[in-house]
């Protein structure tokens, strides 16, 4: 008997397997939607496994909570509570410990100390998009509390080569540790709507309402000359300063043009994406956003900023377009582009899905993880059958 998600790497079943049967690896996670682009990516990886008889392989350790920053802390040590109960137990085979920056740096290194402390062994998935600007300013003694945190884990997740060269070079993560992995998103789920020339066109922003998100750029680039004469209705969805963004709308007089959605759970957003003609994202910096790989799965022409992973898997003019972090008058300039050449436009719509099936699936994505799980903890998630079917 061999386990059923080994991809390749199976391991011949020894006397003990059955007991092993109902192991599990925790998903270390903001299991929130506070959590953001984190939460998501944990959210499709648990939703990829198949049923088991004795429970689930892969199960979410919320290391936030719903509460502020001090209620934080409070979840991540009852997280290592549970820790320690599970290892006791000797149930749990690993931790995938997803990390951002700021404080969830702090939360998620607590898990990966325990784990050290505990002998679980670790897979670090790095989702910051700022770590590598702050490491840089970082005095040397917190520099090198920095790079002992990411020597603990067995193996490092990065989303692309930037990632990988700024854990490699200035972490001094050796290289043979380190897996570049670029996430996934799911196949829509609901049918999308034609662009009419008759409507008026749905521009789309996904993402916390935020100045590094260049929310205050886009609303100021709808008074922009170049969109003047150019119909849309822009819906932006997510949290954040929702007042003080709908305030600087009425101040552009732009707010007639501009819903405040809020957030939006994935059945919700995958209708506000089937329904939108364009996706917007002026973000100063980034990974590489799951917004992003949602819209090309749905064919949503995409207009964003070449900054962090983004210019590494898209091109210009040929799967995207893109525009000038902090400058409102490019941004209008590429919103009125991607409106009003349709040619442009249908282009953008359909190498972004072809590019989405080639690179950003669901299916892609998880067998990666499953691979990695399979080597480092000896454990994987059995896949549902239409995850299997991918194997490049």
């Amino acid at each position: 008997m061999e386990s059923p998600s080994t991809f390749g790497l199976a391991v011949p079943a020894a006397a003990g397997d059955a007991a092993r049967e109902s192991r599990f690896i925790y998903i270390a996670v903001p299991w929130t939607p506070m959590g953001g682009g984190m939460y998501k990516v944990a959210d499709y990886l648990i939703q990829s496994q198949a049923e088991r008889d004795d429970g689930p392989v892969l199960k979410p350790l919320d290391t936030r909570g719903e509460g502020g920053a001090a209620a934080s802390l409070v979840q991540v040590f009852r997280a290592v509570k549970q820790l320690v109960k599970d290892r006791m137990a000797r149930r749990v085979a690993g931790v995938h410990v997803n990390m951002a920056e700021r404080l969830d740096f702090v939360r998620e290194s607590i898990i990966l100390i325990a784990c050290r402390l505990l002998g679980i062994p670790t897979v670090l998935h790095l989702h910051a998009a700022q770590l590598h600007h702050s490491y840089r300013r970082f005095p040397a003694p917190l520099k090198a509390v920095v790079r002992w945190i990411f020597s603990l884990p067995q193996a490092c997740v990065v989303l692309g080569r930037m990632s990988a060269q700024f854990v490699t070079d200035d972490l001094k993560v050796p290289a043979e540790r380190v897996e570049i992995v670029i996430n996934g998103v799911p196949e829509p789920v609901a049918e999308r709507r034609p662009f009419t020339l008759h409507g008026v066109p749905r521009v789309l922003f996904v993402g916390n309402l935020s100045e590094r998100k260049g929310v205050s750029d886009l609303l100021q680039s709808l008074a922009q000359p170049a969109l003047a004469g150019v119909p849309l209705h822009l819906t932006l969805v997510g949290g954040g300063d929702v007042a003080g963004y709908a305030a600087q709308a009425e101040r552009l007089k732009v707010a007639h043009k501009v819903h405040f959605h809020g957030w939006a759970g994935q059945a919700e957003l995958a209708k506000l994406l089937a329904d939108a003609d364009v996706l917007v994202l002026p973000s100063y910096d980034e990974g590489l956003p799951l917004a992003i790989l949602e819209a090309l799965a749905h064919g949503v022409a995409v207009v964003c900023t070449p900054v962090g992973e983004i210019p590494h898997v898209l091109s210009h003019r040929m799967n995207a377009c893109f525009v000038e972090p902090g400058d409102p008058a490019s941004i209008a300039r590429g919103l009125a582009q991607v409106l009003t050449e349709h040619e442009l436009r249908e282009r953008l719509e359909q190498n972004g899905r072809a590019l989405y099936d080639e690179q950003f699936s669901l299916a892609r994505f998880s067998i990666a993880i499953a691979r990695i799980h399979q080597r480092q903890f000896g454990l994987s998630a059995p896949l549902v059958s239409n995850t299997l079917e991918v194997r490049a």
